[in-house]
């Protein structure tokens, strides 16, 4: 005769029969609450604590990597009235460099509030120019001319494909616990 286990519920569900257990703290867990990795599945507080092991950023990092960040951003935003036809493929390329620059200087140290605070100093780095092409729009059609409305779109389109180029460069794919 065999041996009839008990049943198992889920650690967070406890209405849920399971015969599933996490692989690190061997927590009985449904497939709902089940994270597949490489070493088998875990439960989302054995996941949430070992990404909390990868945050390394220190906090200089911080500072340094918006300054450069914000200064890249606002170079290249130069480039989108002279090169205005290319300004959808240039700009995640833009996007991408600024990103590895950062990345370089901050020696590879991640933390999802840097890429955050990244992301924002490049957004904050592309608006002068932005709201330059706005007076120079609106001052435009005070004259009934429609010509800087596509200056103005450009920028924009600029700021938003850089910055989000930068943003998940940086941030790689993510696990969504």
């Amino acid at each position: 005769m065999t041996e009839q286990q008990p049943s198992l519920t889920c650690f967070y569900h406890p209405n849920t029969e399971t015969s599933l257990r996490c692989s690190t703290c061997e927590k009985p867990i449904c497939p709902k609450c089940a994270i597949l990795t490489p070493t088998g599945y875990r439960c989302k507080d054995c996941v949430r604590g070992q990404q909390k092991v990868f945050e390394t950023a220190l906090w200089y990092d911080y500072i340094t990597a918006s300054i450069l960040a914000a200064v890249l951003s606002f170079f290249g935003s130069q480039f989108i009235p002279r090169l205005w036809f290319f300004a959808i493929i240039l700009s995640p390329i833009a996007g991408t460099i600024i990103a590895e620059i950062c990345r370089a200087v901050i020696q590879k140290r991640r933390s999802k509030r840097l890429y955050q605070t990244i992301a924002l100093a490049t957004a904050l780095g592309s608006l002068p120019y932005l709201v330059l092409n706005l007076i120079f729009s609106l001052n435009a059609l005070g004259s009934g001319s429609f010509g800087g409305l596509i200056g103005l779109a450009l920028q924009a389109l600029y700021s938003f494909l850089v910055t989000s180029s930068v943003y998940y460069r940086l941030s790689g794919i993510q696990l969504r616990i």
